[in-house]
């Protein structure tokens, strides 16, 4: 009897994670020593009880201490692509968190994601474009499973620039700013993530399309995936019993695969504001992970949802904890 192997692969959004003495966007913003032994505990038992092969990591302020902390629980590989910045004035503060990957199998390679020159030019963007955070995109070759690619993302999140420099600096209280902010400023937001999300999904068909590489693209997406900004990255094509060159590219929602996705009434919040549950964080998979596709690779496919730290009805950030869920798939092969 031959047996199966199972492979886990999770997202974990970790809220600020900036090991005192540094603090996070303000002075004031740090952890005393309790309150980072707390935190530091929380994600260690947590990823414990996950057992990632493969975890994909936001909001990292301190890409060291999560390398030595992810190195003792056996993720001995770790990558980042980006380095968080540093106050001109205060040394200590640390803005523009990045991703990170760990895993207990080797990596082939792990590179920042650089957008298509080509399809920036289409998109009109190719001068001013930057992501927000810097993606990852980490090639894998798994036994009995074949190459993998895995993108690490932290798409643009929902909080709105100000644009009170447009107006002349006017009052921050001025209706006509709120106004703006909250109508072209909220529009711009989203186009931002759209965009960062398009040169993602544009790189992940392109790479299965030339590479013949299943594909997981993880992380803190920021807006529902049903979201006009978002939607578009899991159009599927027609699924004939011989599939066609269209049918060899595409993504799929994982929990939509997962064989135990009827065990829920809906699919499981990751995050909660003012007491309303939202999904923004996604595991989406290639044909290859979906158990009855014609190409599959895998057995099964199981989704999970870690959120018992979440608590609906608090408004404000636990910094201890996280206020995200930490989302996973296993797959037997």
């Amino acid at each position: 009897m031959v047996r199966q192997k199972s492979i886990k692969f999770a997202s974990f959004n970790l809220l600020n994670f900036a090991a005192p003495p540094y603090a996070f966007y303000q002075p004031e913003e740090t952890y005393n020593e309790t309150q980072w032994v707390t935190k530091t505990q929380f994600i260690t038992g947590l990823i414990q009880h996950i057992d990632p092969s493969v975890i994909v990591f936001q909001e990292v302020f301190n890409p060291d201490i999560l390398a030595s902390l992810c190195d003792e629980l056996g993720l001995k590989y770790f990558a980042t692509v980006d380095t968080p910045t540093q106050d001109p004035v205060y040394a200590n503060v640390l803005f523009n968190p990045v991703v990170a990957i760990a895993s207990k199998i080797p990596f082939k390679q792990c590179k920042p994601l650089e957008p298509s020159h080509e399809l920036l030019e289409y998109l009109n963007n190719l001068a001013q474009f930057k992501f927000n955070r810097t993606p990852i995109k980490c090639t894998f070759e798994i036994d009995g499973f074949g190459p993998l690619t895995i993108y690490a993302v932290h798409f643009k999140s929902q909080r709105v620039h100000s644009m009170a420099h447009i107006l002349g600096e006017p009052d921050q209280e001025d209706p006509f700013l709120t106004l703006l902010n909250q109508t072209v400023g909220t529009m711009q937001s989203q186009i931002s993530r759209s965009l960062e999300a398009s040169i993602v999904y544009y790189d992940a068909l392109k790479t299965q399309r030339e590479k013949s590489s299943a594909t997981l693209v993880m992380g803190d997406f920021n807006a529902h995936i049903s979201s006009p900004a978002l939607s578009f990255m899991t159009e599927q094509f027609p699924i004939d019993n011989e599939p066609s060159k269209f049918d060899s590219v595409g993504l799929f929602e994982s929990f939509s695969i997962s064989d135990n996705q009827f065990e829920f009434d809906q699919k499981p919040p990751t995050h909660y504001f003012h007491g309303e549950g939202n999904v923004l964080d996604y595991i989406l998979a290639s044909k290859e992970f979906s158990p009855t596709h014609p190409n599959s690779k895998v057995e099964s496919l199981t989704y999970y949802n870690y959120a018992s730290h979440l608590d609906p009805k608090r408004d404000d950030e636990d910094i201890r904890y996280s206020d995200h869920a930490a989302i996973a798939i296993e797959i037997t092969i």
